[in-house]
């Protein structure tokens, strides 16, 4: 999960002296994406990372005067955005997943949403990654340490061990840079450090049992996958799951493990038909990931829910399935598609 460290930055010409905090707003631009990058991963929600990255050039253009180059700008930026990431926390609690609340629940019965809950939303990889390997951001940002289960697992976290993991093993922080934004001590730094290690352990995925196929296999694994859906073939969808397959779809906070009883759950309450779905491609969170619609009366397929795929060992270990239909315009799908258009 490793990323450049803090004190790696373009040199910074300090707006005293002839500078503007425009000047420094303006120098400060190529780091606007992996500020995201990090907010989401200690809020789990898309769009409260995109108010406090806002938030965060806001508060840096009112105290740009004040800033004298004694650090770098990226570190004096990842400081207002981790404070106020904090403060956002502190006041909306943790995003978690439906398999983060209780056991697995039973396909039989009807699943009923709990739009109440805070729930943790996925990213768009175009927002946090250029796309090309000389883009800064998509250097900074590893893949690995944004992958859903990972955010998910973070939100298992305190705040501020969610903070010291995130800035000491993602951003390579030293422990004194961190007990300096805290205001603690290093020793206190090292031992949040190591509860979170812990826990996070315990928690999360290990990395090495997420190996995917090679790309030409992972394209035909997911065309595959899009065509069963979209044809509502059951048989299909099960020889491309994991035996012990994970599926949650929040806003409901009900979730199922095990082929058996995913493929039960499918069959009995999704709506969509033989030939009503429609999948569109996209990517979360650097994984996988699909926009499902539903064709309706009028003959235009509507958004149902987005799709975040886990592959391991070739097929389907895990889906998050989100029903909001807010993410579809945040993935640049479009809102509705006619018949025409899906033919093409």
């Amino acid at each position: 999960m490793a990323e450049r460290p803090p004190t790696e930055s373009v040199p910074v010409t300090p707006p005293a002296g002839g500078g503007t905090a425009e000047d420094l707003l303006e120098q400060a631009k190529p780091y606007r994406k992996e500020l995201l990058a990090h907010c989401y991963r200690m809020l789990g929600s898309v769009h409260d990372a995109e108010d406090l990255v806002q938030d965060t050039y806001l508060r840096a253009w009112k105290a740009g005067d004040k800033f004298e180059g004694r650090s770098s700008l990226r570190t004096w930026l990842y400081r207002i955005a981790t404070n106020a990431c904090l403060t956002a926390i502190e006041q909306r609690g943790r995003r978690p997943m439906p398999s983060g609340l209780g056991a697995p629940s039973d396909p039989e019965r009807s699943v009923s949403e709990s739009p109440e809950v805070p729930w943790l939303e996925p990213i768009p990889d175009a927002m946090f990654s250029g796309g090309l390997p000389s883009d800064p951001a998509s250097v900074v940002v590893s893949r690995s340490s944004m992958r859903l289960a990972l955010v998910a697992a973070l939100q298992h976290l305190p705040a501020r061990q969610r903070v010291v993991l995130l800035l000491r093993d993602v951003l390579k922080w030293r422990a004194a840079e961190v007990a300096e934004l805290l205001d603690t001590t290093t020793a206190s730094v090292n031992s949040a450090l190591q509860r979170a290690r812990t826990q996070l352990e315990e928690v999360a995925p290990v990395e090495e049992e997420l190996t995917e196929p090679t790309k030409p296999a992972m394209r035909e694994l997911l065309d595959r996958y899009a065509a069963a859906f979209e044809k509502s073939d059951v048989s299909a969808i099960v020889d491309l799951f994991n035996e012990d397959i994970v599926w949650e779809m929040p806003p409901f906070p009900q979730w199922f493990r095990g082929v058996e009883d995913v493929v039960r759950l499918i069959s009995t309450q999704c709506p969509i038909g033989p030939d009503q779905g429609l999948m569109l491609p996209t990517s979360a969170n650097g994984q996988p990931a699909f926009g499902l619609y539903n064709l309706q009366e009028d003959g235009v397929y509507r958004p149902f829910h987005l799709q975040v795929l886990t592959l391991r060992e070739g097929r389907v270990a895990h889906v998050g399935a989100f029903f909001a239909p807010s993410l579809f315009e945040k993935f640049g799908l479009p809102d509705e598609v006619t018949r025409e258009e899906a033919k093409r």
